[in-house]
């Protein structure tokens, strides 16, 4: 009598470094069990941001999904939570080899909802072709800028992520207590400060992300650095693109060095509705493990979530120094909000941001929204 296959559907992000390293992990998944196969499928990033992550795990057995939305899964069932899986000795060695608190991200309630299979910050990145040495302060950001070499990308999502980050770096860091966004005179100096830089940048970066950014940083030679962007080790690579990117710890607008940039990556996560739940919780802790973060992960083009693979050195020699560069922003990251209700006010939030940035709306309006959205978020109403 012939087996029937076991198939197993994942969804992640379209992009190289979030389909090509689940794609090559599958492949080698399936080859060592017979009779499994993982698929994955891809959405657009910004579905990735937006669609609801009840909606997936009802059609998808893995998940690979941001850690901002770990407060909305918390409470509706969704997804498998991983430390009941009886794999405990593997989570405690995942979270001794967590960069800064990206695996700390995906636990919310008292459970792990993900495990960090992809780390990132915001981190700036440059043209070594074009500056021999990137700028470690904003002022120094911003007369760069005043010569129109600066590209940064604040559309609303990523406008909302450079507030966060300059506000952590400022040493008051978004939502630290209780419903209140911040400090009022601590974001009004955040505010200023963005506004200082996006006077001097061209109005397209406000449509831009962090791809676009460093699309044309790689292609075009009048603009040579950002100060703020999600990290991409792929434009690091030879041969990658056009022109290889450098990246660097993040310019300080406070006074403690590279500390508090947003942190990003994406976790993978297996649903509760999932038919073959032991060999997908199988799959998602082997590609969270070392061996294969440092390994097929990263070779497939995938950027690493465990800090082995950062601090391997055939892996930052591949990525011409792209792990070791931004380590030390990456472990001083800040992790934002995740309550239920957060992604209501990122979103919000994000608009604002940018309605500021594009001089639309003053300090002092902008501030005052966002401190009533940020309340907002916290209500039922706001959740749903």
């Amino acid at each position: 009598m012939v087996q029937s296959m076991k198939k197993i559907r994942g969804i992640t992000w379209d992009h190289a470094r979030g389909f090509d390293p689940m794609v090559a992990t599958a492949r080698a998944f399936n080859e060592s069990h017979p009779g499994v196969e993982i698929m994955w499928e891809k959405r657009s990033l910004q579905a990735f941001a937006d669609q609801p992550i009840d909606e997936l795990a009802r059609e998808y057995d893995l998940l690979v999904i941001d850690h901002p939305h770990v407060g909305e899964v918390a409470g509706n069932g969704c997804l498998v939570a991983l430390n009941t899986v009886d794999r405990n000795a593997e989570l405690a060695v995942l979270a001794s080899e967590s960069l800064g608190q990206s695996h700390a991200s995906y636990e919310y309630g008292g459970h792990q909802w993900a495990l960090a299979i992809d780390a990132a910050a915001l981190v700036a990145a440059y043209r070594p072709d074009l500056l021999d040495t990137p700028p470690t302060k904003w002022e120094e950001v911003v007369e760069l800028a005043k010569a129109g070499r600066v590209l940064w990308p604040i559309k609303p999502v990523d406008a909302i992520s450079s507030y966060f980050t300059l506000a952590a770096n400022l040493g008051s860091p978004c939502g630290s207590s209780g419903e209140q966004l911040i400090e009022r005179d601590a974001g009004l100096v955040v505010l200023q400060a963005m506004r200082a830089l996006a006077d001097h940048v061209p109005a397209q970066c406000l449509a831009m992300n962090p791809i676009l950014t460093l699309e044309q940083l790689a292609t075009d030679d009048t603009f040579l650095y950002c100060p703020l962007l999600y990290g991409y080790n792929n434009y690091a690579r030879p041969g990658y693109h056009d022109h290889v990117i450098r990246f660097a710890n993040i310019p300080s607008l406070g006074h403690d060095g590279p500390c508090g940039a947003n942190l990003g990556g994406t976790g993978i996560a297996v649903s509760s509705h999932c038919a073959e739940r032991d060999l997908a919780v199988e799959y998602a802790f082997w590609i969270a493990s070392a061996v294969c973060q440092r390994g097929l992960y990263f070779e497939s083009g995938g950027q690493p979530g465990n800090a082995v693979a950062w601090s391997d050195s055939s892996v930052n020699q591949a990525a011409n120094g792209f792990f070791n560069d931004t380590r030390e922003t990456m472990d001083r990251s800040y992790l934002r909000p995740r309550h239920h209700g957060y992604m209501v006010f990122q979103d919000r939030g994000g608009d604002i941001v940018n309605d500021f940035l594009a001089k639309r709306i003053d300090e002092l309006e902008a501030q005052s929204r966002l401190d009533a959205a940020y309340r907002e978020s916290f209500n039922s109403s706001a959740s749903h």
